[in-house]
């Protein structure tokens, strides 16, 4: 049973790697809030998931594994802290580029602005990874988490229940499974989570009772 369970945790460990979230956001985006958009789902979009997908995500998995088959850091999930900060600030770069893209290339402003939460979320993340060992898995699902809560405030859409204890689930799950592999301890992955979805929802939230 532990041995299915460890598979189980480190399935998740994959799924949920940090620098897929970008693009599973966008898929959701074009898949569940474009139809309230005014703008239809064309090439422009696809360009849009495509290039998300090289920038926050194979583009930094390339430098990853380079640094990997330097012996600069030991694998590719990070683990030790330590090695963190100089991965970290070339997927902070990028994602900057990825969040000034949203912004030319005019997606809708709470996608833009959970993208700078997110590069923000990540520039904190690699501050307190030089001390301790918050998880970024965690920060990037509640990342996610409160991307899509941003787009359900900026169409006036109101999540079921459903959705809420889905996403609140899934979270707990990946917490789990962190802790699972001894990645975290508990305060870490809660941090991790909070620190995601406060960067992401809280500047929409502030933004939508400014207008």
């Amino acid at each position: 049973m532990s041995k299915v369970l460890n598979i189980i945790a480190r399935i998740l460990g994959g799924l949920f790697y940090p620098l897929w979230i970008p693009t599973y956001g966008i898929l959701l985006y074009c898949l569940t809030l474009l139809p309230y958009s005014p703008t239809p789902l064309h090439l422009y979009y696809i360009k849009s998931i495509l290039w998300t997908f090289i920038l926050t995500g194979i583009v930094p998995l390339i430098t990853i594994w380079i640094m990997i088959r330097r012996k600069q850091i030991s694998d590719i999930y990070i683990t030790n802290p330590q090695e963190r900060s100089k991965p970290y600030i070339y997927t902070f770069t990028l994602f900057g580029i990825w969040a000034y893209f949203l912004y030319r290339a005019h997606f809708p402003a709470f996608f833009f602005w959970s993208a700078v939460g997110a590069t923000a979320a990540l520039g904190v993340v690699t501050i307190i990874n030089a001390k301790w060992k918050i998880s970024a898995h965690l920060t990037g699902l509640g990342g996610l988490i409160g991307g899509i809560l941003s787009g359900f405030l900026y169409y006036n859409l109101t999540p079921t229940v459903g959705l809420i204890a889905l996403l609140l689930g899934l979270a707990l799950v990946l917490m789990y499974a962190r802790l699972y592999v001894k990645a975290h301890t508990p305060l870490q992955v809660v941090c991790g989570f909070l620190l995601g979805i406060s960067f992401t929802f809280i500047p929409n939230l502030i933004l939508s009772y400014a207008q």
